[in-house]
């Protein structure tokens, strides 16, 4: 192949050698006989991510109560993902009041829908939406986590590799298209997170994007827009919130995402470019959902935020720029913010995130500045999910 020939063999080429080293890259770190699982959590970690002490955690166990936890060097306890869920289960039976240790929905309770949106990429989408989606199962949410972007980052950081792992369909796609659509069911899959499932994505979601103005002038009266929300009625009662990572763009799949959402979450990287093009996004996402809504969508949320994400709190013009995104925006900003880590990336090199890496393989504060971060932010965004329910 020559620097001057055909330039669609160069690019297939180029992506047959990509994905032939990918696949072995995914197979050296979880090889085809092995199912990948998540890492024990410490009692200390257990015991924060249930609002209790560690000592009574040590109680429990003394006494025999719950699940028998691994005993490891020096004594120290270690959980599972289904440990901790049944430590859920039984300490809500004694709880003073209902949802103290499962938090999920109530009678009446609305299923929650968060579309997390940005118009530029490197925005962090994919890791906020990644990492809200894990907290809040291992926070007793019973959760699903929908991969709208053809690119599939959120996919590919759950264990799935789309060109080797979805070669006869499997996405949001199947659910959604015009023509013979089939149950969402079909296509969720259960995770190595207890209480969590995606439907994961690959470029077949593109297909939705041709096929839907096809369809418009072809048949009056149809409507793309409440293909996402009409879908979700079918598993509504399975879960208490669903956090759709969309494609960094504005086509008919976001929109119907965004038809779909009881809440949006925005992420920005406090830049000036990346400020730029979410004004460009906002108003044209604020023209075409005007649209929506003359059709007939429901347009309200319970909640619109701003996530700064890759924040560097040392660096001057970024501290800048999210004074002015809060003198803008004021309330719909985040309180907390996403900090820029080494952490982080160095866990997506192993397609992993804070929550599943062990944090041996940090420095330690390196690791516990990353985490204070995002479960910072993911902790603000689940006060405003329960009250939306109505609970404080």
């Amino acid at each position: 192949m020559t620097e001057h020939g055909r330039i669609d063999l160069l690019v297939g080429q180029h992506a047959a050698n990509l994905s032939k080293r990918l696949q072995e890259h995914r197979q050296q770190l979880f090889p085809p006989d092995t199912r990948r699982v998540l890492r024990k959590f410490t009692s200390g970690e257990v015991a924060q991510l249930l609002g209790v002490k560690d000592a009574y955690l040590r109680k429990l166990h003394l006494d025999g109560r719950g699940p028998e936890p691994e005993i490891r060097a020096g004594g120290r306890r270690y959980y599972s993902p289904e440990d901790i869920q049944a430590l859920r289960e039984m300490l809500e039976k004694g709880a003073k009041a209902p949802g103290t240790y499962l938090p999920g929905r109530h009678s009446g309770d609305h299923l929650q829908v968060i579309s997390v949106i940005n118009f530029k990429g490197g925005s962090g989408k994919t890791t906020t939406s990644a990492h809200l989606a894990q907290k809040l199962a291992l926070d007793g949410y019973r959760v699903l986590g929908i991969d709208l972007d053809p690119q599939a980052s959120f996919s590919a950081l759950h264990g799935f590799q789309p060109e080797f792992d979805l070669l006869d369909g499997g996405t949001l796609y199947d659910a959604i298209r015009y023509d013979d659509p089939v149950p969402l069911r079909d296509v969720i899959q259960r995770t190595y997170f207890t209480n969590l499932d995606i439907v994961p994505g690959n470029l077949d979601l593109m297909e939705f994007e041709h096929d839907t103005p096809r369809v418009l002038a072809q048949r009056s009266g149809e409507l793309f827009f409440t293909r996402v929300s009409e879908v979700l009625l079918s598993v509504e009662e399975d879960y208490d919130i669903v956090v759709i990572d969309c494609p960094p763009q504005l086509g008919f799949l976001t929109m119907s995402a965004l038809s779909a959402a009881t809440a949006v979450l925005v992420t920005v990287h406090p830049q000036m470019l990346d400020v730029m093009s979410m004004c460009q996004f906002l108003l044209m996402t604020s023209n075409l959902l005007g649209v929506v809504a003359d059709a007939g969508g429901d347009m309200s949320y319970d909640w619109l935020r701003y996530l700064v994400t890759r924040y560097e709190p040392g660096d001057g013009p970024q501290n800048q720029m999210v004074s002015f995104m809060r003198s803008m925006f004021g309330d719909h900003v985040l309180n907390h913010t996403a900090l820029k880590s080494t952490a982080i990336s160095d866990a997506g090199i192993t397609k992993q995130t804070l929550y599943e890496v062990e944090k041996s393989q940090f420095t330690r504060s390196t690791y516990e500045r990353a985490i204070e971060s995002i479960n910072a932010v993911n902790a603000e965004i689940e006060n405003l999910i329960q009250t939306a329910w109505g609970r404080k």
